[in-house]
């Protein structure tokens, strides 16, 4: 991959991982905004429902975060955009769709049947 590649995929992963932070600032703001208890039971339900949702989510988009920072320091020591298990090239589509990818399409597809196999055994 050369440099002017490398740094595509840079700034590709630090619009994403701050358009998460955004997200999860506007999350937090949004919850101590709304710590208000509600009265009706089914109302109280639905906002912890909600609120619960939102958590998991911002939980989902910080372990994103952590894949994304993992990214930033492979394209630093130049190991970005090679398979962790065969030292292959990834395609430049799959890191277009999948910028934290760390796998060549073949050998994800092959972690994946391994994995299917092992939860039906």
């Amino acid at each position: 991959m050369n440099p002017m590649m490398r740094e595509y995929f840079r700034q590709k992963l630090m619009r994403w991982r701050l358009q998460l932070l955004q997200e999860s600032t506007e999350t937090l703001q949004h919850l101590q905004q709304d710590n208000v208890p509600e009265a009706d039971l089914t109302d109280r339900a639905s906002a912890e429902t909600d609120r619960s949702i939102e958590l998991r989510t911002r939980d989902r988009e910080r372990k994103l975060i952590q894949k994304i920072d993992e990214a930033l320091r492979r394209i630093e020591d130049n190991t970005y955009g090679f398979c962790e298990e065969t030292a292959e090239p990834i395609g430049i589509r799959r890191l277009e769709a999948r910028p934290i990818a760390t796998l060549s399409l073949e050998a994800q597809e092959r972690h994946e049947r391994m994995e299917r196999t092992q939860r039906e055994a």
